[in-house]
């Protein structure tokens, strides 16, 4: 997998740092159709869901351990998803 087919700029003021209060009036981006992008809010998804739909839940939580390295020109930024002896 090309996992720089995932870089982009992405403006800093556009990052959630809270929770949308109410929580389900988070943003929620619709592609169903396949030829529209459709701005919708976490509420409308019984609307957008269709039998046979397949739901899957991420409870992961980002950490605040970030490592950063290089050699010669190429650099590396590693985020830890969980806790390892002696980090923390």
């Amino acid at each position: 997998m090309r996992v720089d087919l995932f870089d982009f700029e992405l403006d800093k003021d556009l990052i959630a740092k809270e929770p949308a209060r109410p929580r389900d009036h988070s943003r929620l981006l619709d592609l169903s159709d396949g030829q529209h992008i459709v701005d919708r809010h976490f509420y409308d998804l019984p609307d957008v869901l269709q039998k046979g739909d397949v739901l899957v839940f991420n409870d992961t939580k980002v950490i605040p351990a970030r490592l950063y390295g290089a050699k010669g020109d190429a650099l590396v930024e590693v985020t830890l998803y969980h806790p390892e002896d002696g980090l923390s």
